[in-house]
Order: C-alpha cells, then sequence, then structure tokens
C-alpha cells in the first residue's frame, strides 16, 4: 500500500526548493526573506537614512543644530568684511591718487576709479550671491546660504540682502554685533533673508 499523493500532478503535494525536482527552482515561501538583486542592500520601512546625505539639497545635517553645520562665527565674518575691503580700496585709491597727481586727466581718472569701485563692488556681490563667497569669504573659508536649503541667496537677494545691513546699523551697529550672541549667528539682514554663514566643509 502507498501513501504517496494519489495526484502526482498536484502542485500543493511538493515542497518547493527540494532537490532533485526537475523545472523546480528553490523559491522561498511565505515567511522567508525575499532576496535582493546581486550588490543591492534589502531596505524597508525604517530602513536608517545613509549619514552624509544633503539636508534640503543642500549643507549635509548635524546633529543639534536643527540641520544646520558648523555657523561661521563673528571674527569669521569680520575678518572676511575686512579683506573684501581691502580689494574694493584698490580701485578706490585709483580715484584718490588719479584725481592728486593726473592735472588735466585727473577729473577723467576720478570717473574711471569711481566707476571701478562700483564694477567690483557689484562683482563681489555677484559671487556671493551665486556661489555663497566672495573673496573674503573664500579665503576664510566661509559661505552665505539660505536656510532653508543650504543653497547660495543668488544675486537678486544679495542684493537685498546689502540693502537690509541698513538694519544693521540701526542703533551703535547692533546688528553687526547680533551674531556674537545669536543661536544661528545672524545679522538683522540675515534673519530678514532668511541666511546663514556656515563654515565650508
Amino acid at each position: 500500500m502507498s501513501f504517496g499523493d494519489p495526484n502526482p500532478n498536484n502542485p500543493y503535494g511538493k515542497q518547493p526548493g527540494q532537490p532533485g525536482q526537475a523545472g523546480q527552482p528553490g523559491q522561498p515561501g511565505y515567511g522567508y526573506p525575499q532576496q535582493s538583486p546581486q550588490g543591492v542592500p534589502p531596505q524597508g520601512y525604517g530602513y536608517p537614512q545613509q549619514p552624509g546625505q544633503p539636508y534640503g539639497g543642500g549643507y549635509p545635517q548635524q546633529p543639534g543644530q536643527g540641520g544646520l553645520p558648523e555657523l561661521a562665527h563673528w571674527g569669521l565674518r569680520f575678518a572676511a568684511t575686512i579683506v573684501d575691503g581691502l580689494v574694493m580700496c584698490v580701485p578706490y585709491l585709483v580715484v584718490i591718487i588719479g584725481g592728486a597727481i593726473g592735472g588735466s586727466f585727473g577729473g577723467l581718472l576720478s570717473v574711471i576709479g569711481f566707476l571701478a569701485v562700483v564694477g567690483v563692488a557689484l562683482w563681489l556681490l555677484y559671487q556671493e550671491g551665486t556661489t555663497g563667497q566672495s573673496i573674503g569669504k573664500k579665503a576664510l573659508n566661509i559661505r552665505l546660504l539660505r536656510e532653508a536649503d543650504g543653497q547660495p541667496l543668488g544675486f537678486g537677494m544679495a542684493f537685498v540682502r546689502k540693502l537690509a545691513h541698513f538694519l544693521d546699523s540701526l542703533v551703535c551697529y547692533i546688528g553687526y554685533l547680533w551674531p556674537l550672541w545669536d543661536a544661528k549667528k545672524q545679522t538683522f539682514a540675515d534673519k530678514v533673508c532668511s541666511s546663514v554663514v556656515i563654515k565650508s566643509q
């Protein structure tokens, strides 16, 4: 008497994946872990995010600062402003010296020097808006970015921020000193424009 399966074609009577059964490759059943493609780690719900992935497409997320990287302290910002000022002094000196020794061409040299000052100032502002770094900020390894996503402000918003520095000059220039105790090290202009200055990675 045989106790085998009376119907040899019944798929439920066979155990999947048993060796020796033709045309039946081993397949995991219910409750078995699914196989991932070769070289791809299995990921499911709750799989931890890889470290170093950008926060909002900009800077890497850091714990304890609401996703912001290390902020530039007041000393770095002040030094970068000094460097940018020295860069702008070069054409300004051309204005002074040209007016003093230019003789009949002194007026023309003064106009050229003034236009050079304006041109350098706009170029620095363009660099700061599009890359986050003027010459001074690049020298000090800091960067001006949008707080929301870590991207450069753009030339237009960088220009608005420069105008907003008027607020920093009110009441004994208190706005320029605000980063000394502010949690995000922002001036009043930074707060108006939602910008931060960070240390470059």
